[in-house]
């Protein structure tokens, strides 16, 4: 994984307020922490840090120019607001070359499976440990021709060179099943409203408590 340089202020201001503040001026607020360094409150440039995330992915690793020093950070958390389209917040992780750090890399299922099947893939990621120097991007996962009751665990996975797993080796990481037949798909329709009892709307109950009324109005003038 490629390393970029990336230049960093020291935030003096903190709360919402300040947080505001630096992401208007086209900022982001960030924190940088770990071997026993006391946590430093930076702002990264937006648009900068966005394209270092997009072209590494979510384990990017950073050099870090803080007022002329640089510093190795690997990106620990990217936290995005739930509907704006702009990073909220970000944690950086001190690390230092040469050492080893867990992460958790994309798993990316290739290749068809056996005709008649359907591949489930029960997990996105993968915990492992891996040299700063060479986090891969993503951890490839083939279901080629895999027939219906293979099942993959993560112990079983091929992983890149340098990095080892820190998951539990038996974790399901993909299922391969019979995919579902039209007739199974049109049985699933036709029983999604089985057990279903439809309230009347409120003119229904209206026009039904009005009949009710008139019934009884005619029973008493009879009497």
């Amino acid at each position: 994984m490629a390393e970029a340089v990336i230049a960093a202020e020291t935030r003096t201001e903190f709360g919402k307020g300040a947080a505001r503040r630096t992401r208007r001026a086209g900022k982001i607020p960030a924190v940088l922490y770990g071997h026993g360094t006391d946590p430093q409150h930076l702002s990264l440039p937006e648009l900068e840090f966005k394209r270092i995330v997009r072209e590494q992915g979510r384990n990017a690793v950073i050099t870090l120019d803080i007022s002329g020093t640089p510093q190795l950070a690997l990106t620990k958390t990217v936290v995005q607001h739930p509907i704006r389209p702009y990073i909220e917040h970000v944690d950086l992780l001190v690390i230092r070359r040469g050492e080893k750090v867990v992460v958790d890399v994309p798993i990316v299922v290739t290749g068809d499976a056996a005709p008649g099947t359907m591949v489930s893939q029960e997990l996105n990621t993968l915990e492992v440990e891996a040299d700063v120097s060479s986090i891969p991007d993503q951890i490839e996962v083939s279901v080629e021709g895999l027939k219906i009751g293979t099942q993959i665990q993560a112990g079983a996975i091929r992983l890149p060179a340098n990095t080892t797993l820190s998951a539990d080796a038996e974790l399901l990481v993909v299922n391969v099943v019979a995919a579902p037949t039209e007739a199974d798909l049109e049985a699933e329709i036709d029983t999604e409203g089985a057990g279903v009892v439809e309230e009347p709307s409120d003119e229904e109950q209206a026009a039904e408590a009005s009949a009710e009324g008139g019934s009884e109005a005619a029973s008493d003038s009879e009497g």
